[in-house]
């Protein structure tokens, strides 16, 4: 039977210009996949937070590719940090609806931040969705803001022309459903070597275009390249025989 065999490999260091931008403007488009994935990690490892349930994501904004803050990240600080969060008001001006939510510590200290929404013209339920969602940026928001966190939050984005949501890699992706994708030239992944996966995964780091169209897929390659850790690379049934150099995605 086929065995299950796994592949050190390096992940290369950042350069220095590529760590300037990560820690001065939160920029992770110098970083290579590898390199955004171990941030990743260490981001949620700092913070208690569990990494597989995917607590951000990507979204690129004037040219910078940076992390946002999904309900898992807040869910996960309100109950590891204890806090509590209430809703002190609601209002309506010119017709934007205004919530503010209070929220406190253990310690005492507490924080307050607004959500807004624009109900111009909505009745029945797209009005009382719009309540709830005001409401619910206002909670995450003074939840990030009382943790000290600085990060936009999903519900945010849709008001920040420009913004756009990437999903580089999904930390959660069945390896069985990422073994039977297959590339545009029809081979299947899961019959690929570990040099020609690693070959795709070079292609489209230098293709940032084609990564965006085909995002799943290189979702499904990064997968099959990196289980658990990004220095340790897992290929599952190594013997199968290699694709021809002929079938090369």
């Amino acid at each position: 039977m086929p065995a299950t065999k796994a592949i050190q490999t390096q992940t290369s260091a950042p350069d220095a210009s590529a760590i300037e931008s990560v820690l001065v403007a939160g920029d992770l488009s110098k970083l290579t996949t590898e390199q955004r994935i171990s941030y990743y990690n260490q981001v949620c490892n700092s913070l208690g937070l569990n990494p597989l349930t995917r607590p951000f994501e990507y979204v690129a904004f004037q040219g910078r590719l940076t992390l946002y803050a999904r309900r898992d990240c807040t869910d996960q600080l309100r109950s590891n940090r204890g806090v509590s969060v209430v809703i002190t008001s609601r209002e309506v001006a010119n017709d934007i609806l205004v919530v503010s939510a209070r929220a406190s510590l253990q310690d005492g200290r507490t924080d307050e931040s607004i959500g807004a929404v624009n109900i111009q013209g909505l009745k029945g339920d797209a009005l009382a969705n719009a309540y709830m969602k005001a409401e619910t940026k206002a909670k995450r928001r003074v939840t990030l803001s009382i943790c000290g966190l600085g990060w936009t939050d999903e519900t945010e984005l849709e008001t920040i022309p420009g913004a756009q949501v990437q999903v580089l890699c999904d930390p959660t992706s069945d390896i069985e459903h990422c073994k039977n994708m297959r590339t545009p030239k029809g081979v299947r992944l899961g019959d690929m070597t570990p040099e020609q996966l690693t070959e795709m995964k070079n292609y489209f780091e230098a293709h940032p275009e084609a990564m965006l169209k085909d995002k799943d897929l290189f979702a499904a390659l990064t997968r099959l390249l990196r289980i658990a850790k990004p220095d340790v690379v897992e290929i599952i049934d190594p013997t199968i025989d290699e694709v021809n150099e002929g079938n090369q995605p």
